[in-house]
């Protein structure tokens, strides 16, 4: 089964990583959505558990590891063609978390990774549901650490 025109959905993983007050975000560089910025993550592979997928891909695309693993929320993301088909459809788990260590550079389906303000973020223009799931983090991550 291909990730294109799917008869299910696929499962992706991803993970908010805060080093303070910046997010860790990605620029992808493989379709769907070639070029924009997001959250870094990927597909869950048979087999894997969420949390061991979210930290691999997070790895592989940024270099970068984080402490433990909060639940922030659940995203469908359907892409349809012209034709109203779907052409792409995940169920997106995502995580966040503090970053605990590495160099953030762009590496697996990556071509550039950057480290974003709050104030900073409109410039990287995210789908909405990337801007809220950051935000819902900071809540989540705030409460976790009170």
């Amino acid at each position: 089964m291909t990730r294109e025109y799917p008869d299910r959905p696929w499962i992706g993983i991803g993970v908010i990583v805060f080093r303070g007050e910046e997010v860790l975000l990605v620029q992808r560089g493989k379709p769907p959505r070639i070029g924009s910025w997001s959250l870094p993550g990927g597909a869950q592979h048979v087999g894997e558990g969420a949390q061991e997928a979210a930290r691999r891909e997070l790895l592989e695309e940024t270099g970068v590891t984080v402490g433990p693993l909060l639940l922030a929320d659940v995203i469908d993301s359907v892409t349809r063609d012209e034709a109203g088909a779907v052409r792409y459809h995940y169920t997106i788990v995502d995580y966040c978390a503090e970053w605990a260590e590495g160099e953030a550079r762009a590496g697996d389906d990556v071509s550039a990774v950057a480290w974003a303000r709050p104030e900073e973020l409109a410039k990287y223009a995210l789908t909405r549901e990337a801007e809220a799931v950051i935000a819902l983090s900071r809540k989540r991550l705030a409460e976790a650490l009170s």
